[in-house]
């Protein structure tokens, strides 16, 4: 998920009832949260070493307990040197077991959240470094959004409310509010689930392709919990449908959403040798690699090579990320069937290849790994 949601759920967890037992439970909570994302440190280093390590070793079971110690190991820093300066005789004791063991409660938190969308984790990674992906709700999901603030805003509204009455303040404000948007998360995750399974019966039912799909995926929409995009894949195709599991409906056009299985051009095999090829492959569970011949990558210069050696630019994409509301369209290309089925997004990679077999440079998200 993206940071608000991870930050806000942190919160929530501290309030749930941790900060009954510990100063600083609240804030290990809400930094833990989003501690894992300290990964996009490697994008730094370039897109493909980016993509290589997102969701990596910060993202497992086996760094949690490591992570939270880092986060408690912070607070005690600022403990000894910022805030016991302005420190009250009478504040909350800290217990450093309850510190440590809210920011690892937060940490998982942060992988159930990752694994609920259609990105995926590595949580047994270096171990295992398969993918898992629950696609479940959507990397921002607005419902979510919702609960969580409302889960803190409404307790500070009332307790500005007690002060303008004179009541009593309450020393932990919210605990409720925070259960109740935990819960509604969980609620929301158990009614996709059931969602998920009524589209992925929905769409086995209707006959979408005309000879039987190997697979089938259905990926989520922000907002509606009702509407699935659906991935279909045959020996020769990939066809995408969109479900409405509220009407039953199943709609997907053959001669629009069909898309027939590219080539493997001595391009397209070098470019899966290339680390970025290597990288998306290992990432994606629905790759589509293309070869465009020489047509150059969209705000890239094509490679400069003499006029008697031979190029084409090879394009990596994810049929998971094909949304109907993206704008699809790759400038220059002549083939408006394959851009009507494929995302040309920040998650899109291409490589130029040279004479079918040498790498002369990788870019994704328009960005060139140096």
């Amino acid at each position: 998920m993206e940071p608000v949601t991870h930050f806000l759920t942190g919160a929530c967890i501290g309030r749930a009832g941790l900060n009954r037992k510990t100063a600083y439970a609240t804030l290990a909570a809400t930094l833990a949260a989003e501690a894992p994302d300290m990964d996009v440190i490697w994008d730094f280093f370039g897109p493909v070493i980016g993509l290589k390590h997102h969701r990596g070793i910060t993202h497992t079971f086996i760094a949690a307990p490591f992570m939270a110690a880092a986060i408690t190991g912070f607070i005690w820093l600022l403990d000894r040197f910022i805030f016991s300066r302005n420190k009250k005789t009478d504040a909350q004791p800290i217990r450093w077991w309850w510190v440590w063991l809210s920011a690892l409660i937060a940490h998982m938190s942060h992988l159930l959240l990752d694994w609920t969308n259609n990105y995926g984790i590595r949580p047994f990674y270096p171990f295992n470094g398969h993918w898992y992906e629950g696609d479940l709700v959507f990397i921002a999901e607005p419902i979510l959004w919702g609960l969580l603030v409302a889960a803190l805003l409404f307790p500070a509204i009332f307790a500005l409310a007690d002060r303008e009455v004179g009541a009593r303040r309450k020393r932990f404000r919210g605990r409720g509010w925070a259960i109740f948007a935990l819960c509604g998360m969980v609620f929301l995750w158990c009614y996709r689930w059931v969602q998920h399974t009524d589209a992925y019966n929905l769409v086995q039912a209707a006959l979408v392709t005309p000879t039987p799909a190997k697979r089938i995926a259905l990926e989520p929409y922000p907002s509606n919990p009702w509407r699935w995009h659906a991935l279909l894949e045959t020996d020769a195709t990939w066809q995408t449908a969109e479900v409405d599991t509220r009407t039953g409906a199943v709609e997907s056009d053959p001669h629009i959403d069909t898309l027939y299985k590219p080539p493997l051009t001595p391009a397209v095999q070098a470019a899966k040798q290339t680390e970025l090829g290597k990288v998306y492959l290992d990432w994606s569970s629905w790759p589509v690699v293309r070869d465009f011949g020489k047509q150059a990558i969209p705000d890239q210069d094509p490679p400069s090579v003499a006029p008697n050696r031979d190029w084409s630019s090879v394009e990596f994409s994810d049929l998971r990320f094909a949304y109907a509301y993206l704008d699809t369209g790759m400038a220059g290309s002549s083939n408006q069937q394959l851009d009507h089925m494929v995302a040309h997004t920040g998650l899109s990679a291409w490589v130029y290849i040279l004479d079918g077999h040498e790498d002369a440079g990788e870019f994704m998200g328009r960005r060139e790994q140096k």
